[in-house]
């Protein structure tokens, strides 16, 4: 037996081995490109909705900031300048606390491709 003819039937099972991690790394950059699609979809919803819940709130606020300094004009202007001043201050507050949870919270991006990954490596590992 010479050493060409022990490596011949090596040679079929490193292209089904080579085949086979090429279909898992094809199925992993597919998954990337699903979740990343679907985090470009929810990024986009919530930043529209946002943006007019914004535009909605300024436009009220800035009625109501109207309304109660008209009321109040003649007897307590200045303290009702003063209470929407602190009213917003702390509202604005709240805002940038709830902001800053909910991005520290946030789950880490293609969590499912790397929980994927993260299995065929251990399928890979030998016993």
């Amino acid at each position: 037996m010479t050493a060409n003819d022990r490596t011949t039937p090596l040679r079929p099972s490193l292209r089904r081995l080579a085949g086979a991690l090429l279909e898992i790394l094809q199925s992993r950059i597919e998954l990337i490109g699903i979740e990343l699609t679907e985090e470009k979809e929810r990024l986009m919803g919530v930043a529209f909705l946002g943006l007019a819940a914004m535009l909605f709130g300024v436009l009220a606020l800035v009625s109501l900031a109207a309304l109660v300094i008209v009321i109040f004009w003649d007897t307590y202007r200045l303290q009702a300048m003063t209470g929407i001043f602190v009213v917003y201050l702390l509202l604005a507050g709240w805002c940038a606390l709830r902001a800053r949870n909910i991005l520290r919270d946030a789950p880490m991006p293609f969590e499912s491709t790397l929980a994927e990954f993260a299995k065929d490596r251990d399928a890979l590992r030998p016993d």
